[in-house]
């Protein structure tokens, strides 16, 4: 993956073991503030109780975070672009603490959606400067390994961070969950300051263009637009993930958690797997695990009264929906090299409309089709990416 200019100015003495200890520190922090993003949905119950609301309003600030990422990311990235990464990364940890503490002092959904509010303006410039400083850290040729292993982040918290978080909720309330998430947004900020390397930003200008030029490639939106297409046929049906295995597999209600937890856990290898492909061949990887992708929604939900085909396709399944994570991020930073970090945060915000639309898609099908439909939706989907990339790789760009 190219990277940007400073990328030369990162310091290589004793520089694996270092620049490991720094990615690692990333992916922690990825952790956290996954975490804080999709905890919530663990907590709204005794949330919506405590503060004497509807659990459809409570849901609310669920999709104000996911859609404040959308809008507002893409433009704050741009603008953060050139901050010294070190102190960038510092304060975002920051302002996740306090989000979090306000989140736990909460009297009112007001004072809850200003604290849903705030971080979600600082998650996608995390995501975008992260995955830059991760490629720009690691060595030749290894960028896609160095940004899988800060996706580890993502996968820790949908397979451990969640649940626990819940657990923790029910163990110290909804409030002392956010009261713990404070405190360790705290430490990891105060490592960030003592153990990142200064590295400088991106240039506000990269070879005389701005960073906003890479939006006038008709090969770059294309590359969001894919991005779009696959979060959005991995969410139609993920969404609903539980609701298939209790009403169409028939695992206990009790069991559902558990079940989802393996999901994520094999998807682990997944994350290896796409960070290991995408340098050499991005959209190759795309067309691979989108193939794969397809193949285990649909037998997932097609055979989901036989046991071991259930197994087998949720296997398929994890390993794709989570190897499409880092492939779609460093597939999209390699396409606007000339702005990364730009380029990075636009992909998150390509997911996290995939995310919306793959929600709203897959309930509007259960409402239509029930629910032993969404498997053949959302690989319809799939293949609709499928047809994007291999167009793609029909007519090359000139410049990778």
């Amino acid at each position: 993956m190219p990277t940007s200019n400073t990328a030369g100015a990162v310091p290589s003495a004793s520089g694996n073991t270092a620049s490991g200890i720094q990615i690692l520190i990333m992916a922690v922090a990825a952790f956290i503030i996954v975490t804080t993003e999709f905890l919530i949905v663990g907590l709204l119950p005794s949330l919506a109780r405590d503060l004497d609301i509807s659990i459809a309003l409570a849901g609310q600030v669920v999709t104000l975070f996911a859609f404040t990422v959308m809008l507002f990311g893409p433009y704050l990235t741009a603008r953060l672009a050139h901050v010294e990464r070190k102190k960038l990364f510092t304060l975002i940890l920051l302002v996740f603490a306090a989000s979090n503490v306000l989140a736990a002092v909460s009297t009112n959904i007001w004072v809850l959606a200003i604290a849903r509010f705030i971080p979600a303006l600082a998650l996608p410039v995390f995501w975008g400067t992260a995955s830059e400083t991760a490629g720009q850290l690691a060595a030749p040729g290894q960028s896609g390994k160095a940004v899988a292993k800060v996706y580890l982040g993502i996968s820790a918290a949908l397979v451990f961070g969640v649940p626990l978080g819940t657990v923790a909720a029910d163990l110290i309330g909804w409030r002392g969950s956010f009261w713990v998430l404070a405190g360790v947004s705290l430490l990891i900020g105060v490592l960030m300051h003592l153990v990142m390397p200064k590295l400088p930003g991106s240039p506000v200008a990269a070879a005389g263009e701005k960073q906003t030029a890479i939006l006038r490639q008709p090969r770059f939106l294309a590359h969001v637009l894919l991005s779009v297409l696959a979060f959005t046929a991995m969410f139609t049906a993920y969404t609903y993930l539980a609701d298939i295995l209790e009403r169409l597999g028939g695992v206990p209600a009790g069991q559902v958690g558990w079940w989802l937890m393996g999901f994520g856990a094999v998807g682990m290898l997944g994350n290896h797997l796409g960070g290991s492909m995408v340098d050499k061949r991005p959209l190759g990887a795309m067309v691979v695990f989108l193939v794969v992708l397809g193949a285990g929604m649909t037998a997932a939900v097609a055979f989901a009264e036989q046991r071991a085909w259930l197994i087998a396709s949720l296997i398929a399944w994890g390993i794709a929906y989570t190897a499409l994570f880092p492939i779609c991020q460093v597939r999209v930073m390699q396409a606007g090299a000339k702005a990364q970090a730009l380029a990075a945060s636009l992909n998150i915000s390509a997911a996290n409309a995939g995310i919306g639309l793959g929600a709203i898609f897959g309930g509007l099908g259960i409402r239509q089709f029930g629910l032993e439909s969404l498997g053949l939706l959302a690989t319809g989907v799939a293949v609709l990416a499928l047809i994007v990339a291999l167009l793609m790789i029909k007519r090359p760009a000139t410049a990778k």
